[in-house]
């Protein structure tokens, strides 16, 4: 079976990178899901711009997917699953900054890293502390191996745009583009 898979991704590179991209983006979005509702950790407003590159690419890889079996350019497949590479570095450099916050490297956005509102300033405190709900970013909320789930997002995306960067070469390499 391994060796059908193999042979498999070698004779369609494109879709062997979709359908790889498709299915570890979908575990890694469902593993957020997972520590939202199930363990209950709520994300920042960093963990959530994380998650658009996700909301784009699984799509995507989905629809390149789609583009191999109906027989689509090479061009677009190539296309998009470039488009998957670098709506995935740029993730992986949102995962490093926001893994940099956590371990206080540098400052963070303040809407969740600022200082916390003055409740001294007047008006009803406890209309105050209603308002205020601030999931910090500067807090990693869990940890595994010294990784925070901003660290693991790194190497997903990371190893999401290589998988993607592969399936390019690989469709570059078999066939020269024709006139």
């Amino acid at each position: 079976m391994l060796e059908r898979t193999i042979n498999a991704a070698r004779s369609q590179p494109v879709g062997a990178a979709a359908a790889a991209i498709a299915a570890i983006g979908l575990a890694a979005i469902l593993g957020a899901y997972f520590f939202q509702y199930v363990i209950g950790l709520p994300p920042c407003p960093l963990c959530l711009e994380q998650r658009i590159a996700y909301y784009v690419s699984i799509p995507l890889a989905a629809m390149v997917l789609l583009g191999v079996s109906v027989g689509s350019s090479r061009k677009v497949l190539m296309l998009a699953l470039f488009a998957i590479a670098a709506a995935m570095l740029w993730n992986a450099g949102l995962g490093v900054y926001h893994s940099g916050v956590e371990w206080r490297w540098w400052p963070g956005p303040q809407d969740c890293s600022g200082a916390v509102p003055n409740f001294s300033a007047g008006g009803s405190l406890i209309e105050q502390m209603n308002r205020t709900r601030v999931v910090r970013c500067d807090e990693a909320a869990w940890r595994f191996l010294g990784l925070s789930l901003a660290g693991y997002n790194v190497l997903i995306s990371l190893t999401l745009a290589v998988i993607a960067v592969w399936g390019v070469a690989a469709a570059w390499k078999s066939r020269p583009f024709e006139a």
